[in-house]
């Protein structure tokens, strides 16, 4: 049987929002609407998060969640990720969920997994939403990405690509990357052990290194609709979408904890 784990991670030290993973959102931290959410997916076999801050372990062992201590020196999610991912429990796929996602649902993370279980070939895949206004597409903060006709991504940016009209966003299909991202195991490893690369460095986004180094990271559409929090306008916005959402009734309920935690 396929063994999977998520791997949270989150740092107080955003450059663009500093103390993002504890900001509240409908009076919880981010960080653990992200982790319950993440629980609710019965795919997966363990939740944890990777931090190098003392202050975010704090709070997420206290409302129940596991936590993996890292290096403050990662530059990159997918590397603290990496790191956490050699403590955790012996695993086949690693499913990296940002911090700054707190909009994701079990079927999302579901979705991400399925090209790796049905396929082999596939070592990492990005989930990915159609950008349907010119708002988001101009948004540097949004990162976009563009695929070849086998579904794979091409590049990463956090420019408008490709570049068109922005009338024509309902005419040609334009994407954004959603942070849940499923790795192999094994290629996880690799990934780590490769040297960041030039476009990763100008960009700030992990995936180009692998997309530079040759690598295939297989795209896969979601069709929800949800929001980063990249920025403090993001985090107003992202609570009035969360209002009397399904998954926000249902952890109130406490129905996603495992057994041992009810």
């Amino acid at each position: 049987m396929v063994k999977i784990v998520a791997i949270v991670p989150a740092r107080m030290n955003s450059s663009r929002f500093p103390g993002k993973p504890l900001a509240s959102i409908l009076g919880r931290p981010m960080i653990e609407h992200v982790v319950r959410r993440a629980l609710m997916c019965e795919q997966l076999d363990s939740v944890y998060v990777a931090t190098c801050d003392q202050e975010i372990k704090n709070v997420v062992e206290g409302f129940g969640g596991s936590v993996i201590m890292t290096s403050a020196a990662h530059e990159r999610a997918s590397d603290r990720v990496a790191e956490a991912a050699e403590q955790a429990a012996p695993s086949d796929i690693v499913v990296m969920i940002q911090g700054d996602e707190p909009m994701i649902t079990p079927e999302m993370i579901a979705v991400a997994l399925a090209p790796l279980l049905r396929d082999s070939s596939v070592d990492c895949v990005n989930l990915a939403r159609r950008i349907e206004n010119p708002q988001e597409y101009f948004d540097p903060n949004i990162i976009k990405v563009v695929m070849n006709i086998h579904s794979d991504a091409l590049y990463f940016s956090r420019n408008p690509i490709p570049a068109i009209d922005s009338t024509q966003i309902n005419l040609l299909p334009v994407f954004k990357q959603v942070c849940v991202i499923p790795f192999r195991r094994a290629f996880l490893r690799k990934f780590a052990s490769l040297s960041p690369t030039p476009l990763e460095q100008a960009e700030s986004i992990d995936m180009l290194r692998a997309v530079e180094s040759g690598y295939r990271v297989r795209l896969i559409e979601t069709k929800i609709n949800t929001r980063a929090v990249d920025t403090p306008d993001d985090l107003r916005l992202v609570e009035q979408l969360m209002k009397n959402e399904p998954p926000i009734a249902k952890y109130e309920k406490k129905l996603w904890l495992p057994e041992e935690n009810r």
